[in-house]
């Protein structure tokens, strides 16, 4: 029993992760216009029109952007929990009925050999949530648009093989850039994003003897980059001798280039 994973697209203008296994696939979130789901399927060898299911974890649109394109164009089934279903209503297009699905938060569903568990995060969305995907023994975590990691998420997502784990921005970035005060208040807030030192706090408190790999995600592209948030996240679970670069390591992801397929 294998997974393979690839996260499409993350960051501030679309996210979308690709999840396989024993053939079953899955799209955890559909941010980007359908031309360019396509595009990104293409470039990793795979098709839309095989996906098992897609599943929403919030109704902002750059996790829904596509998200009414490929539900008509492949008829496929669409999951969500019911506040989402709602709260996405005017923003997908018409989805027929048949293709509607509800998954609430803290339950789990099953697909073949996969336990895809959903669980809920801190974020102003209707009723945020994202998943924990089980096979075999092995467990990829997705967890990004969050405010902050409760001591009830890091039970749930602890000592997982993969984390796809949030490090949206650098707190000294963000106090001096452009945003309006507001929206740095939301940013910073409970219901906003974590920031790469508290993503590293929070992996630090998560990561078990399973951990092999941490993919850096929803990073903004105006408040972070890639080579300051691995900076900053490596130095502080180094001070915590977590391990990092020797028991585990971090990856980077980016808004238009899926990450390799990689086997769990």
């Amino acid at each position: 029993m294998t997974m393979q994973f690839s996260v499409l697209a993350s960051g501030s203008t679309g996210n979308a992760i690709f999840i396989e296994s024993d053939g079953q696939s899955f799209l955890v979130d559909a941010g980007l216009s359908g031309k360019k789901m396509d595009e990104l399927f293409s470039s990793i060898g795979r098709k839309i029109a095989d996906l098992s299911g897609i599943f929403v974890t919030h109704e902002h649109s750059d996790h829904i952007k596509g998200l009414g394109v490929l539900a008509r164009k492949y008829k496929l089934p669409i999951y969500a929990n019911e506040k989402t279903w709602r709260a996405m209503d005017r923003l997908t297009g018409a989805i027929d009925d048949s293709q509607k699905f509800t998954f609430e938060t803290e339950t789990v569903k099953t697909f073949g050999a996969v336990d895809i568990q959903s669980f809920g995060v801190s974020h102003d969305a209707a009723e945020p949530m994202f998943y924990i995907f089980h096979n075999g023994g092995k467990k990829l975590v997705l967890i990004t648009d969050t405010g902050y990691v409760s001591d009830r998420m890091k039970g749930l997502i602890s000592n997982a093989d993969v984390y796809v784990f949030e490090s949206n921005h650098d707190v000294g970035m963000l106090r001096m850039g452009r945003y309006p005060w507001s929206i740095k208040q939301r940013i910073l807030s409970d219901v906003g994003h974590v920031s790469n030192e508290d993503a590293a706090l929070a992996m630090n408190d998560v990561i078990g003897p399973q951990t092999k790999r941490i993919y850096l995600a929803h990073l903004s592209a105006d408040n972070n980059m890639k080579e300051l948030a691995k900076m900053s996240v490596t130095q502080m679970l180094e001070q915590k001798d977590a391990g990092v670069g020797h028991q585990f390591h971090l990856y980077d992801t980016d808004p238009k280039v899926p990450t390799p397929l990689a086997l769990i």
